[in-house]
């Protein structure tokens, strides 16, 4: 399950079975957009909806089966609903007839787990209010506070909105930018883009097409051309950009045709900080050149394509680490989201592309386990950049520092 645009909150609905998660979405939507049945599990898969909460905005709000289903298919679904915890902005954890126990207190371990912010709802409030004994309980389990909420009488609904609008985190709200921190109106933005065996028929690829639309957005011009047009392109018209932004795989190429005082970096290194775990990638990179003969290396793909003879994420990058280090490395490829093949402790490197496909919380929670583990984490462009020499130069945009040479370590 992808998440959509960026600005719009994802909320997801967690809950046993006929707890009222369904009528609850119909109540914030305003209209009867999931079904309600007296017959406990009636919500299967998780289903997106897109709707505007009165008093709020827009938000996809994610419906969830029961986190109690039962039977080898009844666990798969619960699997598939603790699965959305990955790509959510905030999670509703509903109640009912002042019941909890372990299905409550395991989904409020993984909202912890994944960094989730919650917030917990007793529904059918007009049946059974919830108890002070048990919302002391609730709080001394969870440190939150019970939301009394009816969908019939709508009760308390004005206080459901403030609490949303209390958990919900700063960036689910607004879109972030790739580039408008370092860039101002009218400034030009040189992008190399190679078009070669990677790049689909007609198109460019994506983090391009963002690159281009953050520039846009922050009301500054795009010229766009292939790396072999960068010294002809700058002689003839004189243009100083403010700032070149090239594909990883030409970074030598455009080394030397982009002069000194002209900022460089990559689309890649651009996604990983406005996306990745920047910080961590800042510390992780120079670990490439302590590889040893016989350490394994995890390349990190966030969508599957299709793959070329010479992919830059599985053929050059391992090629180009290997030349540098003279070692003889192991790498092993996970494309999307699939499982790693082995413990995270076999690896002494994890390589993670700029993740134009999938979301910053996706990202985070990808990277989470390996950086809890100890493992040194970098992102595509960042490690071509410490193999091919010009690291220093490609983050400095970044880092608001000189692009004189100044070795960041």
């Amino acid at each position: 399950m992808k998440k959509g645009r960026e600005n719009t909150p994802h909320i997801g609905i967690f809950g046993r079975r006929n707890n009222g998660k369904s009528s609850l979405i119909n109540a914030l939507a305003g209209q009867d957009i999931a079904i309600v049945s007296e017959h406990a599990g009636t919500t299967t898969d998780p289903v997106k909806k897109s709707f505007e909460i009165t008093g709020f905005g827009p938000v996809i709000l994610i419906d969830t089966a029961g986190i109690d289903d039962t039977g080898d298919l009844g666990n798969k679904r619960v699997e598939k609903s603790l699965k959305t915890l990955d790509i959510i902005d905030l999670g509703i954890l509903v109640l009912n007839n002042n019941n909890w126990g372990d299905y409550e207190d395991m989904l409020i371990n993984r909202f912890r787990d994944t960094d989730t912010p919650y917030i917990i709802v007793q529904t059918k409030s007009d049946l059974l209010e919830p108890s002070v004994s048990f919302i002391k309980k609730v709080n001394s389990i969870t440190g939150e506070e019970i939301i009394s909420f009816s969908a019939l009488t709508k009760e308390n609904y004005e206080d459901l909105i403030k609490f949303i609008k209390l958990k919900i985190p700063e960036h689910a709200l607004k879109t972030q930018t790739m580039l408008g921190d370092i860039i101002k109106h009218g400034d030009i933005v040189l992008m190399i883009t190679p078009i070669d065996v990677e790049a689909p028929e007609g198109r460019i690829i994506l983090p391009q097409v963002q690159a281009i639309r953050d520039i846009l957005d922050n009301d500054a011009i795009a010229i766009v051309l292939k790396e072999r047009e960068i010294d002809t392109f700058l002689q003839t018209t004189a243009i100083k950009p403010a700032l070149a932004i090239t594909d990883s795989q030409v970074f030598v190429k455009a080394d030397a045709s982009v002069p000194a005082d002209i900022p460089l970096t990559s689309f890649s290194i651009a996604l990983a900080r406005m996306k990745g775990d920047f910080e961590n990638y800042l510390k992780g990179t120079p670990k490439i050149s302590d590889l040893q003969d016989g350490d394994r290396v995890l390349m990190l793909e966030s969508c599957t394509h299709h793959v070329s003879c010479d992919d830059i994420g599985r053929v050059k990058i391992a090629r180009w680490i290997n030349n540098y280090t003279g070692k003889k490395i192991h790498f092993d490829i996970v494309a999307g989201l699939d499982s790693i093949p082995r413990q995270i402790s076999d690896y002494a490197l994890v390589i993670q592309c700029g993740g134009c496909m999938i979301t910053r919380k996706q990202l985070h929670n990808r990277l989470r386990p390996v950086i809890e583990a100890g493992i040194p984490v970098t992102n595509y462009g960042m490690a071509i950049a410490w193999v091919q020499g010009i690291y220093s130069r490609a983050i400095a945009p970044f880092l608001g520092e000189p692009t004189d040479g100044t070795e960041y370590l």
